[in-house]
């Protein structure tokens, strides 16, 4: 694990989105919210509006989570493809998936006019296109899942990259993009507004249901007791295998760069690679856009050449923008692929008051934004029209390959604690570096300082005792199996684990 330093961070991180203290004494709420970030504030945000008492929780800065690592495109069409979905689920949930999808824009739109938040909204063009080396053909299956589904498509030729102005796309029109963050600190001064309490830095251990509810417990002592709970913590914290096992952890990967404002015209641009590249502008300073390209991905702890991916990344991109300028920032985030191509938004499954978000792919914000609408309607009401589609109880039959193919991956993981280390010595590791270490029967993950500490913990994830990775872009150890992330001393960044990794002597 080495880390460069330089562009590890986000264009949208220097916005706050709301000063939280910590939670200092027990509290109560009508609903309790663990996580703050797109889902978390959208749900917190459409219950405060309906005069829900609400508590939103975060182990970190309210907003600072995978929300923050997204670049924000807002967009109904299925990123896993429309004729993907038809075929796994049938029309009518393909319908319905893009129903659900364009009402988050939708609902976007509204909240930011309604709260005058300053979020640079606006509407665009989505444009999918052939990956380089691709057959025009490969877009059929698109333009004929469109007729059946009654999206509106503009099939012709003509993108605005070098060597490509012949080339076959799609166009969708009415997509979106904005400033995530700007559009968080929006959500969260209404839901304050409204009465609602954040808190940050507050790491939860246990959510739990009872006879008077759910009482939410957190690592500090202090709890929440609420008639209803919601876990919206990317990967939930509160969910057995019933869900792990149907979705993926992966690792996506985004960069930065200057552009002369004018250069590009300004739309949502995606290709039909299976980790397919993702483009898109955001206001700059002066007469300066940024330009927004990500892609590259892999499954979690799977790969540590983060390097490697970043080079691809930015030789895809000048190849095609002649005109781009600078780096100014690269990061990577974790997204959860669902084995059928809806996240899971609803009840959690065998509980009665607790309900989660997750399994977003690769349409965080959007399905964030559905969240909202489908949570609130379900805690206040005890439906709603989309809450089939995202039921996280559903069972999808022809899920079943995917099911298998992406389980493959806890089978191999622990394995790997008969493997040996990868260095033999703990001596041999340098002043910002970490690895895995074979100390006898034990495997230790060791990273040290660079004022030259050394910090020793065990490399087994507290979740469900796979084997952790490295991740030196990021500074972290990764969980391979459901997602799960530690810092270098052991203490958890992200969920599913909610203990810190084994100190070792």
């Amino acid at each position: 694990m080495n880390v460069s330093g330089e562009f590890t961070t986000s264009v949208w991180m220097d916005t706050e989105v709301a000063a939280a203290p910590g939670l200092s004494k027990d509290e109560s709420a009508g609903t309790v919210i663990v996580g703050s970030g797109i889902a978390g504030l959208s749900t917190a945000y459409e219950l405060a509006q309906r005069g829900q008492d609400v508590v939103v929780l975060d182990r970190g800065p309210i907003g600072k989570g995978m929300t923050a690592r997204t670049t924000a495109h807002l967009s109904s069409i299925c990123d896993d493809s429309f004729s993907a979905l038809i075929k796994m689920r049938g029309e009518d949930a393909a319908r319905a998936f893009h129903e659900s999808q364009a009402a988050a824009v939708d609902r976007i739109e509204a909240i930011q006019r309604q709260e005058a938040i300053d979020c640079d909204f606006r509407r665009l063009d989505g444009v999918l296109f052939p990956a380089l080396g691709s057959e025009p053909s490969v877009l059929d299956g698109e333009v004929e899942a469109a007729r059946k589904l009654g999206v509106a498509v503009e099939d012709g030729k003509g993108l605005p990259f070098a060597g490509l102005g012949a080339t076959r796309c799609l166009r969708y029109k009415n997509q979106g993009t904005f400033h995530p963050l700007k559009y968080l600190r929006g959500l969260a001064r209404a839901v304050q507004a409204a009465g609602g309490r954040l808190y940050g830095d507050t790491a939860v251990e246990s959510v739990k249901e009872d006879a008077d509810g759910v009482l939410v417990t957190t690592t500090s002592g202090k709890s929440v007791r609420a008639k209803s709970a919601v876990v919206a913590t990317n990967s939930p914290i509160n969910a057995g295998l019933a869900i792990h096992s149907k979705q993926a952890p992966y690792r996506t990967y985004a960069m930065a760069f200057t552009l002369p404002r004018g250069s590009l015209p300004d739309a949502l641009y995606w290709d039909t690679l299976e980790d397919y590249h993702y483009v898109r502008l955001q206001q700059g300073p002066g007469s300066t856009d940024y330009l927004i390209v990500g892609g590259a991905d892999h499954k979690s702890g799977e790969a540590d050449d983060a390097g490697a991916r970043f080079d691809a990344l930015e030789g895809w991109m000048r190849s095609l923008v002649p005109a781009l300028d600078r780096e100014t920032h690269r990061w990577s985030g974790q997204v959860l692929n669902p084995i059928d191509y809806a996240g899971f938004i609803g009840l959690s499954p065998g509980e009665k008051r607790t309900f989660m978000a997750t399994g977003d792919s690769g349409q965080g914000i959007t399905h964030g934004a559905v969240a909202g609408m489908i949570l609130s309607d379900l805690v206040l009401k005890g439906e709603s029209p989309w809450a089939a589609l995202y039921d996280p109880a559903r069972k999808t039959p022809s899920g079943v390959g995917n099911f298998i193919s992406e389980n493959v991956t806890a089978v191999k993981n622990f394995a790997e604690y008969l493997a040996p280390g990868e260095i033999d010595s703990i001596d041999k590791l340098k002043a910002g570096h970490g690895a895995i270490v074979r100390e006898g029967l034990q495997k230790i993950a060791a990273y040290r300082t660079e004022d030259g500490r050394l910090l020793r913990r065990s490399a087994k994830c507290t979740h469900a005792g796979c084997h952790i990775h490295c991740n030196s872009l990021e500074r972290c150890w990764d969980c391979p199996c459901h997602g799960s992330q530690f810092a270098p001393d052991g203490a958890v960044l992200n969920g599913p684990a909610v203990s810190p990794l084994s100190a070792v002597d």
